[in-house]
């Protein structure tokens, strides 16, 4: 990658001039890891699971897997509602634009859709609008999106944006000043082009859901590409599981396992910004271990 080099002179230059520490300030967290709370940043209550997981077993599962806090989004929103009023000191309510015949390929052209996110936004505490698709840029959505981005300024509060990398930089050239969180660092993305979006634009934040086994190498090691990154912006990324669907809170317990892996693997001060530190800076909220088994 572009930054290696860079990385390796750093790198040279502290063995060179630094003794070898003997604290453990840079030491991996390792098994420390289970005492931290996690923020979840990306998780879905959609109307599927209403049955299958009613609001209880949500929190219950949060519970067994030190899951303090979560951003939640829904389709539609009031699968977010009812978890946020049955547990708000547990749940961060985030607008997603899902519902009715408003879908993730159509949202921006559904009718009224202006109209029904300032009513949502008015009736609840949402901190963020989103999670949302872009699958494609059309200049037709300007206006929308505009009026989108406004309404997020001017409560304050975050886009949860599911794209590539060329909707993130259209949305930076509508208002450079937009606050964005790219959800699932990208997906798809490799990991090169994830650290270039990064560096682009420093103000952009991420989450990590569904990256886990990427970041996560062969033999269960850290990939180094994603060590990169997260060592470059590791005050700019949250973890998360993406509950896009029932399977997902089936194995929920695993998910959060295998972000407590990685994260252990990570010295202990950047492990705590990600796993629930940037997240209580974003989103204004104090994330505790003493919040598990509360509601």
């Amino acid at each position: 990658m572009r930054f290696a080099k860079l990385l390796c002179t750093v790198i040279l230059a502290g063995f060179c001039s630094a003794p070898v520490l003997a604290d453990g300030d840079h030491a991996p967290i390792g098994d420390a890891v289970h005492e931290l709370p996690i923020f979840d940043a990306h998780i879905h209550y959609k109307e599927p699971a209403w049955d299958a997981y009613p609001v209880d077993s949500i929190i219950e599962l949060m519970d067994r897997n030190g899951v303090a806090m979560g951003l939640v989004s829904s389709t539609p929103d009031e699968g977010t509602i009812m978890l946020w009023e049955y547990a708000p000191n547990r749940i961060v309510p985030e607008l997603r634009p899902y519902h009715g015949n408003a879908g993730s390929s159509n949202w921006a052209k559904a009718p009224n859709m202006e109209a029904y996110l300032e009513e949502r936004l008015s009736a609840y505490p949402h901190k963020g609008i989103g999670e949302f698709h872009i699958h494609r840029l059309d200049v037709d959505d300007v206006v929308l999106f505009k009026k989108v981005i406004n309404m997020a300024k001017e409560r304050d509060i975050y886009l949860h944006v599911h794209s590539g990398p060329e909707p993130i930089r259209w949305l930076y050239s509508l208002d450079s000043t937009a606050k964005i969180i790219w959800a699932h660092a990208g997906l798809g993305q490799r990991a090169e082009a994830v650290y270039a979006l990064m560096d682009e634009f420093p103000a952009l934040l991420a989450d990590t859901s569904l990256r886990e086994y990427a970041i996560l190498a062969n033999g269960g090691k850290l990939d180094p590409e994603w060590k990169e990154i997260i060592m470059a912006f590791q005050d700019r990324l949250m973890v998360g599981s993406d509950t896009w669907v029932n399977g997902q809170w089936d194995d929920y317990d695993q998910i959060i396992a295998a972000n407590r892996r990685w994260l252990s693997m990570l010295p202990a001060d950047v492990a705590k910004k990600i796993a629930y530190q940037n997240a209580e800076r974003v989103f204004d909220v104090k994330v505790s271990m003493d919040q598990i088994g509360t509601r």
